[in-house]
């Protein structure tokens, strides 16, 4: 929460798919029925563009303030979305990170309001939330229908008086979250990217070169002197977008908007420096060493900003360059020379400027010099010849169709608010949205070949980064970029400074009451091959979210070979009997679908989403990809060479050299579930032959093992014709279906602590827990659920308040008991400074042990974990991937499908004793596992201070 941000969602920025593709000539698994391949029907462009409809209105208030509105009746939900034009480009010389900085305190609560998140949650809001970016700093959240008032009132608290309630105190310790939150991204593999390739593209001096979360120099000199000035020099309404989307109209909206935000004062207006894309005078290449687990090259370039009439083609260019399925780089780079594990493209744009960056992971053992000389070929021939009218076709239509997903949330990153208030603030139309995707579907191959010729051709800076050991330190990055040249900014010891309050008194309006909850009706049927099929139908978008079960899941490896079922999966979508891998990317691409595979822990599930137009050939491409795979060799190979290179990225991670040494600890060495959450074992994945593929397929992949759920826009009958088209007449071998055994021993409960070296680590990554006495779901587990909300989950828990805003050692933590068919664990986990470590650790045991003994619940919490759970519902099943993933929850735990329709009862019947007496049972944290992953040189005299037996493993050997 309060986190930097996401890139805006409606100009297209490349983002890789989970399905990988190939070219390799097809084998053929014996006796596996195949479907038949038939030309699909697609919806054309303008049929999909004229789908994407988010009418609006706009009011401007004579302060200056923006508003716009987008009324959408399908729940009782508005999306409060507000946008200050004020973001890390407007930051001075010495106080880089300020803009992020300052948006971590607009929550600290204002002069009327205590804290900002505690009664918007208890109103039923989802978690309130905020971002930072080059351009802009924006505060989401969606409430009930109800609350909308209380809302407005809040934000326009902390928008007219703020100043008042802004302490010393509170800036200490939102600076050193802050500080957490930059070395925990600092701390991970090719964490000091970003700062190196923006210090190689722009100037010392250019608004876009330092980073949004700044220097830690900068951070500590931040004064309450600063934060005054920077609220009143760019936090003024008329530097601001306020859009309000959901159940709400404007002559309604009107009203409330003029009470609370009418008698504010205009302010200064934001000044923007010049801050346009930078041509270098030659080609630059860098290479550092770090703590990698394969080389990295990247190129990048600086681009128009978003209104320039190249911004479009040149986004279109990047995902046809190395953004989409079939991209020009994966077909060279991965599938064709196979030099690469993974390629990316994408423009990111911004308000001035826009990013332009190619990258590639290496693969072991190929010179990086020859997969650089590859990736300029690429981008030449791409400037050269430009792309087909089919790939723009494609790569616009994959756009349009996450245009409409988006379409489903009225609020929160990446929904309608967000899409209204960008367009209306960077360009004065909210609807630039619509126009942007009508200019991609009148894009020609010579515009995007020539917009490519115009910015690519211009010098590149090259950075490099190869396997070894970390020799910058981050927190000396990050910053304007002079700092060698002129004195560093002195660190904030205290201010003076007079905080007393600005405004009048406002009380808090009451929430109205909120209706009861619709979770949609369920209905079942079965294929004639005995398939079952659940469908919720909701038709507020058209577009269906399908996914295909199979009770499998990484848990079929036996002891030793873990990461085979996954390999598998992952070499579904490489070719069928009749489909190459490029078919399979293409295709999915024209029909504006998206198909996906993998395997969870019980389950391996395949899934699509699919344009309702475009559902029965995107069912006739899911059916090939799961019953006719190849298993071509020479796609095997290469997906076990990606499989290695995954298991190499996690054993670079903190988290995941913590998950790797957690999990056999508590289940014991020898039950599946001690490996089925990691990438696998290199070993055994190095040995995969195609044939263990095809037999591991033949065994788990079989339709008596399968079940279909299905949300979105389509009827039962229409539902059940296109599945039995693709899938009913599979049949199921004559053998019988496996059986897998997910409940062997696990060891007795015993206190462990184990430290996992990781050198130069500015953080350290701390996992706590054991297994819970239960397996599943049971009668009561909602008291659990919900006192583990009061110690551990959300930014309002306990540990998160202590840890984070209160000590400020970490930038958040959590605690969790994940779903398992079996059984179950009690687990926590957070980065925190590395010279607070052990102290971390007291204070999360301390915090566990004193729930309930001598802190039970109090009446705000009971409040909040209660009604404010039962008022939220709505925000939780907004959309068709939220019902989907409820329904699967619910077949996997056993729980009666409609169950969500449940919880406002179960809910209203937990009490405070209830909560205590299962925090007392389940969440106590005797006999806990703690893993610490971290420099041994700055943790080990810490850990010694806890008195415990410690064990040390090495990275190596997970």
């Amino acid at each position: 929460m309060k986190l930097i941000a996401a890139l805006r969602p409606f100009v297209p920025v490349a983002t890789a798919l989970a399905l990988l593709g190939c070219t390799t000539t097809a084998q053929q698994p014996a006796a596996v029925p195949q479907a038949e391949v038939s030309a699909p029907t697609l919806a054309s462009l303008d049929e999909l563009i004229a789908e994407v409809s988010i009418p609006y209105e706009t009011f401007t208030l004579d302060n200056g303030l923006q508003v716009v509105i987008h009324t959408d009746r399908k729940s009782p939900l508005v999306g409060v979305t507000t946008y200050y034009r004020v973001g890390s480009k407007h930051e001075p010389r010495g106080r880089t990170g300020f803009a992020h900085l300052f948006e971590h305190l607009m929550f600290g609560g204002s002069e009327n309001v205590e804290n900002f998140d505690v009664p918007l949650e208890a109103a039923g809001s989802t978690g309130t939330n905020g971002s930072t970016w080059y351009d802009r700093t924006n505060y989401v959240e969606v409430v009930p229908t109800g609350a909308l008032d209380l809302a407005l009132m809040m934000e326009s608290d902390r928008m007219g008086y703020l100043l008042g309630a802004i302490s010393q105190e509170k800036l200490d310790n939102q600076r050193a979250v802050v500080q957490n939150e930059k070395r925990q991204g600092d701390n991970g593999p090719y964490g000091l990217v970003s700062y190196l390739l923006n210090d190689g593209l722009l100037p010392v001096g250019h608004p876009y070169r330092h980073s949004t979360i700044g220097s830690m120099a900068d951070l500590s000199a931040a004064s309450l002197e600063d934060v005054q000035t920077w609220f009143r020099d760019n936090y003024g309404p008329n530097n601001v977008v306020l859009a309000l989307t959901g159940d709400i109209d404007a002559a309604t909206a009107r009203p409330m908007v003029e009470r609370w935000f009418g008698d504010i004062a205009r302010g200064p207006d934001v000044e923007t420096a010049d801050a346009g894309p930078v041509t270098l005078a030659e080609p630059q290449y860098r290479e550092i060493t770090d703590q990698v687990p394969l080389a990295r090259i990247y190129q990048a370039w600086t681009g128009p900003g978003m209104e320039h009439p190249d911004a479009v083609p040149l986004a279109v260019g990047m995902s046809i360059l190395g953004g989409l399925s079939s991209s020009r780089l994966d077909n060279t780079m991965v599938r064709g020379e196979e030099l690469a594990t993974s390629v990316f493209a994408y423009a990111q744009q911004h308000e001035q400027l826009s990013f332009l960056q190619a990258s590639v992971n290496v693969k072991t053992g190929v010179d990086n010099a020859e997969a650089l000389t590859l990736l300029e070929s690429e981008i030449a021939k791409m400037i050269s010849e430009g792309p087909t009218q089919d790939e723009i076709n494609r790569a616009v239509t994959q756009i349009v169709s996450g245009t409409i997903g988006a379409q489903e949330r009225v609020g929160n990153f990446g929904g309608k608010g967000m899409i209204l208030a960008e367009g209306l603030m960077y360009t004065g139309n909210a609807g630039q949205f619509r126009d942007e995707l009508e200019q991609m579907a009148a894009l020609t191959p010579e515009a995007v070949r020539e917009a490519m010729e115009r910015w690519l051709s211009r010098p590149s800076h090259t950075l490099v980064v190869v396997p070894g050991e970390r020799t910058l330190d981050g927190a000396n990055l990050g910053g304007w970029g002079d700092e060698h040249l002129n004195p560093a900014p002195q660190p904030d010891t205290g201010s003076d400074v007079e905080v007393a309050r600005t405004g009048p008194e406002r009380a808090l309006p009451t929430p109205a009451p909120v209706g009861e909850l619709t979770f949609p009706q369920v209905e079942r049927a079965t294929l004639s091959n005995g398939i079952p099929v659940v469908l919720a139908r909701r038709t507020a978008v058209p577009q269906v979210s399908l996914a295909m079960v199979f009770d499998a899941g990484s848990v079929v490896d036996p002891i030793g070979q873990a990461g085979v079922h996954e390999t598998m999966i992952d070499v579904l979508s490489e070719g069928t009997t009749t489909r190459s891998a490029l078919d399979i990317a293409q295709e999915q691409e024209a029909l504006g679908a998206s198909l996906s595979a993998g395997a969870g822990v019980d389950r391996s599930i395949v899934s699509l989403t699919a344009l309702s137009a475009n559902l029965a050939p995107s069912l006739d491409l899911m059916a090939d990809v799961v019953r006719n795979p190849a298993f071509a060799p020479d796609a095997v190979a290469r997906v076990r060479q990606q499989r290695e290179a995954a298991i190499a990225q996690q054993l670079a991670s903190p988290a995941g050299l913590a998950q790797r040494a957690f999990l056999p600890l508590v289940y014991g060495a020898n039950h599946p579930y001690a490996y089925a959450s990691t990438s696998g074992d290199a070993d055994a994945v190095a040995t995969i032959e195609a044939s263990d593929l095809a037999a591991e397929h033949g065994e788990w992949m079989r339709p008596d093992l399968a079940s279909i759920t299905v949300v979105g826009d389509i009827s039962m009958d229409e539902l059940v014709a296109a599945l039995e088209a693709s899938f009913g007449d599979w049949q199921a071998p004559a053998t019988a279906a496996p059986a897998k055994n997910i409940d062997a021993p696990t060891p007795a409960p015993a206190p462990r602590l184990v430290v996992v070296n990781r050198p130069n680590s500015p953080s350290s990554y701390l996992t706590l827990g054991r297994l819970v006495p239960f397996a599943g779901h049971f009668d009561g587990f909602e008291a659990l659920e919900l006192a583990n909300e009061v110690i551990g989950s959300g930014f309002l828990s306990r540990l998160n308040n202590d840890l984070r805003e209160t000590r400020g050692w970490t930038y958040g933590i959590r605690s969790s008991i994940p779903e398992a068919r079996g059984q179950r664990r009690l687990q926590v986990g957070t980065q925190v400074q590395a010279d607070r470590t052990a102290d971390s650790i007291r204070v999360i045991l301390d915090q566990m042990q004193a729930f309930p003994a001598t802190r039970p619940v109090d009446a705000t919490e009971l409040q909040r974990v209660t009604d404010g759970n039962i008022r939220n519902l709505p925000n939780r099943y907004e959309t068709n991937g939220q019902v989907r993933s409820a329904l699967l929850g619910n077949q996997l735990l056993g729980r009666d499908l409609r169950y969500e329709a449940r919880l406002p009862d179960i809910y209203r019947a937990i009490d405070a004793d209830a909560i205590n007496a299962a925090a007392a049972r389940y969440l106590q944290p005797e006999n806990f596992v703690i893993v610490v992953v971290g420099d041994r040189s700055v943790i080990d005299p810490q850990l010694e201070t806890l008195g415990m037996d410690i064990t040390y493993r090495d990275a190596d050997a997970l």
